[in-house]
């Protein structure tokens, strides 16, 4: 089994070298390395080429999906890797995400157990959460890690800090989706897998040490939270099935609503309204893409019932 591993830096200072030099230490090294710089400015990206690493340098910045699929363009790996530059893999976990997917040939994802880099006895993850009314979240963050947490599991999708794919499978549904620009964009994918009949494990021996938006300003920062609730609504129209879109519009809109309110009362009241704009007017573009999602769609509406979150609260 050949792989490769993809990292698309921007601005990650001396994050980028630290993740790899934890790729060197593999017990399996990867066939390829290939980070994809978006038009860094503090010269992060020229630990590289002295890292045995390939270097895709962009002239402008691209953005987390089409960065993704810049490098995926040039793969001729049975799989592909996504690392971000400051999420910092244990020496055996390319080893255990390969013996995952020799042994689970049916699955097309696979999910690592990311640890927060500060505090190691707390988790950054364990993969994606898909709620019915269209939040995302990842699943056992911020909680101290138990027994439970070393046990094998379906997950609705990976995060992709840290995530082994089948090449064949993401070029099958055409990648990550360049509209996202970043956020969001692996629950997409994980979305669209799904619909295509695939389906995503989490490898708990998989370990990554994972910082978390490093280059970003943090989760609650404007970038984030722009990102992130504009591209919620376009996951929802694009991928949800059936009947259960017009099923779960209305706990959608009200998410929306209350977001709304809730951003506003932290004082980020334009920046969610400007995200929720942009998604509206982003919504024909959505709906063309959703046309085509559905007409290929394997899965079930009872297959996509399943694996969507129903909790009440986030755990």
């Amino acid at each position: 089994m050949t792989v490769t591993v993809i990292i698309v830096n921007w601005n990650s200072g001396p994050f980028l070298a630290r993740c790899l030099e934890h790729l060197q230490r593999q017990t399996i090294r990867p066939d390829r390395i290939i980070v994809v710089d978006n038009a860094s400015s503090d010269g992060s990206a020229q630990c590289t080429l002295e890292a045995g690493a390939e270097l895709f340098a962009m002239q402008t910045n691209l953005g987390f999906a089409a960065g993704n699929n810049c490098a995926l363009a040039e793969c001729d790996s049975d799989f592909v890797a996504c690392l971000n530059p400051d999420a910092f893999p244990a020496p055996d976990w390319m080893e255990r995400l390969l013996d995952a997917a020799s042994a689970f040939p049916d699955v097309a994802a696979f999910g690592s157990r990311q640890l927060n880099a500060d505090q190691p006895d707390k988790l950054d993850g364990i993969g994606d959460v898909y709620h019915i009314s269209g939040l995302v979240w990842r699943l056992r963050y911020g909680c101290y890690q138990n027994a439970s947490d070393m046990i094998a599991r379906e997950i609705f999708s990976p995060c992709a800090a840290a995530a082994l794919y089948r090449r064949s499978s993401l070029i099958e549904i055409g990648g990550f989706d360049e509209d996202f620009f970043c956020y969001v964009e692996d629950v997409d994918l994980g979305f669209r897998l799904r619909l295509a009949g695939y389906r995503a494990i989490y490898v708990p021996l998989a370990v990554v040490h994972h910082v978390g938006s490093a280059s970003t300003g943090g989760q609650h920062s404007d970038f984030s939270i722009y990102h992130g609730h504009r591209n919620l609504v376009w996951v929802y129209v694009k991928n949800m099935p059936g009947a259960l879109f017009w099923l779960l519009l209305p706990l959608h809109v009200l998410l929306s609503l209350v977001s709304i309110i809730w951003f506003a009362f932290c004082g980020q009241g334009g920046v969610i309204l400007r995200a929720k704009r942009d998604a509206v007017w982003g919504l024909p573009r959505m709906w063309r893409k959703r046309q085509v999602n559905q007409n290929k769609r394997v899965a079930t509406v009872r297959d996509i019932w399943l694996v969507l979150g129903k909790q009440i609260l986030r755990r």
